[in-house]
């Protein structure tokens, strides 16, 4: 499918672009699955790099953890989609509800879905989940800056109109709201639209660059970095879900992606202060996962050290911790 797309305000007329990438053997290869395919793998890489590099994650469980989390991320999300567009779906069979290459998934099914996973998998294999969470929430924000591109090529998750000079304009965007018109009122279909999907990228990005500063230079504590994900993202979604006119409702004017960001963002900020007054009153080392010949740990910034590790041999006064990690008395 082809469409033409433009940004008048920035002097880019109008250029068709074809949502379809390739064929292979009568197999349209879209260029959304292209760009979240490559979201996955970079954010697998990093996740892996950052896993068994800082973390100490042994590579066996970032591989078994990942092969798990991401069809089960998968599956949630177009769950969740699914689910919220239940009107849409209810008479047309389970075999239209499960075609995801009908488009139409939920990026907080494929959070929620794939945090369960993570928190199964490391109780079971006893590895410390705090840790494998501050490796991932990192690798997820570069994951979602380049599958937001992916809605650039299916000209989805847009907003309402603007003036301002990145504005987008699309036949497909203009389509779309001429035939939802009644639900759209005020929104202008000829008239350039708010790109939501870079609004998104361009905040995920920054949101990276955040969370990699802190790894590097100011974390105190296990699960900090994945706190700090929750409290971006959800702030970030909370205000550009706003502008867009193709959101998920739970009920009438109450936006799913709106609500689950806003309790994203109070759950997160609650531990994150928690967390950080308990570090004040005893700074403790960071725990990181147990690669199997001993105790590691992260000596605290401002303590003595500046983030580096440090091992010890294990001792009869170790003791194990709610997420699997090793603790010293």
């Amino acid at each position: 499918m082809t469409t033409r797309i433009g940004f008048p305000g920035l002097g880019i007329e109008m250029f068709e672009m074809n949502r379809t990438a390739f064929t292979v053997f009568g197999v349209d290869i879209q260029w959304y699955g292209i760009l979240l395919s490559t979201g996955i793998v970079l954010a697998f890489l990093l996740f892996y790099r950052l896993g068994t590099k800082r973390e100490h994650i042994k590579a066996d469980d970032i591989y078994n953890v990942t092969l798990f989390t991401v069809p089960v991320a998968i599956i949630g999300a177009r769950l969740v989609y699914v689910i919220t567009n239940w009107d849409s779906y209810k008479d047309k069979g389970f075999l239209n509800m499960i075609n995801i290459r009908g488009g139409g998934i939920a990026i907080y099914g494929a959070i929620i879905f794939g945090l369960l996973t993570v928190i199964v998998y490391n109780r079971v294999k006893k590895v410390g989940t705090l840790s494998m969470l501050d490796a991932l929430a990192p690798a997820v924000m570069l994951g979602q800056t380049i599958g937001r591109w992916g809605n650039f090529a299916n000209q989805e998750a847009f907003g309402t109109n603007t003036d301002l000079p990145w504005g987008m304009y699309s036949e497909k965007i203009c389509s779309y709201i001429i035939r939802n018109q009644s639900s759209l009122p005020g929104v202008d279909p000829y008239k350039p639209v708010h790109p939501t999907f870079l609004y998104e990228s361009i905040w995920c990005i920054v949101g990276f660059i955040i969370l990699y500063i802190i790894l590097k230079k100011a974390r105190k504590f296990s699960g900090q970095l994945f706190l700090c994900y929750g409290i971006w993202y959800g702030i970030g979604r909370t205000i550009i879900e706003g502008l867009r006119t193709d959101s998920l409702y739970i009920v009438e004017n109450l936006r799913a992606s709106q609500l689950l960001s806003l309790i994203l963002v109070a759950v997160c900020s609650v531990l994150l202060i928690v967390k950080l007054v308990k570090y004040t009153k005893n700074p403790q080392p960071i725990e990181l996962g147990d690669m199997g010949d001993g105790i590691i740990t992260a000596v605290p910034f401002g303590k003595g050290g500046s983030g580096s590790e440090s091992k010890e041999e294990s001792t009869n006064t170790e003791s194990k911790g709610d997420d699997g990690n090793v603790q010293t008395d």
